[in-house]
């Protein structure tokens, strides 16, 4: 059991820290909120990655014996995070300058914001997907497995996604110009729709 755990970590940790459409937003995030409205971000993020696994420990066989599936998951996903990247290239300055209103309900936004981004992000898919046939699959235990699973994803998710938004919060500072906010724009965009492109190549 040991060594099948360290195994999940090491996998769900790589997964979840390696660049990524929710990790890009997630450096946003840390460099335009206030750190209760990032930590939203990441905690949707991570609940909406842990239900994902779930997802796929429940339904990895049928999904594996039905590609198409997957394929209509992944141009669907890929379309919403397309649109996000628009969103966050034509984004105003004021929304980097750290002004975000610290109120419950722009916490829930940004909460609602990681799940459903992280729901309909391909990577959280294929990844999951990937983590649920070698460590859940071949299990003999696979219920145990899968929640196993699980629980190790949603630690993983927190860590990974949570240190992107803290090295977004550590550019706080830099970003007071609009000049360096609408730079900051432009690339973070960039750089999701470039993410994109290249889960889909």
């Amino acid at each position: 059991m040991g060594l099948l755990l360290m195994a999940m970590g090491s996998f769900a940790l790589v997964g979840a820290i390696t660049p990524g459409p929710v990790n890009v937003l997630a450096l946003r995030h840390g460099a335009a909120a206030r750190r209760g409205v990032a930590l939203a971000y990441v905690l949707g993020a991570s609940l909406s990655y842990a239900s994902v696994v779930w997802l796929m420990g429940v339904g990895g066989e049928l999904v594996l014996s039905n590609p198409g599936v997957m394929q209509a998951a992944r141009w669907v996903g890929a379309a919403y995070m397309f649109y996000l990247a628009w969103r966050i290239a034509s984004a105003p300055p004021s929304e980097l300058n750290g002004k975000v209103p610290s109120t419950r309900r722009s916490g829930l936004q940004t909460l609602v914001e990681g799940v459903l981004t992280q729901s309909l992000n391909p990577k959280a898919w294929i990844v999951a997907l990937s983590g649920v046939s070698l460590f859940v699959l071949p299990q003999e235990n696979v219920p145990q497995a899968r929640w196993l699973f699980v629980a190790v994803s949603l630690l993983a998710c927190f860590v990974g996604v949570g240190s992107w938004a803290w090295v977004g919060r550590a550019l706080a500072q830099w970003l007071t110009l609009p000049a360096r906010q609408r730079a900051f724009n432009r690339t973070m965009g960039a750089v999701l729709a470039l993410c994109v492109i290249g889960m889909l190549g």
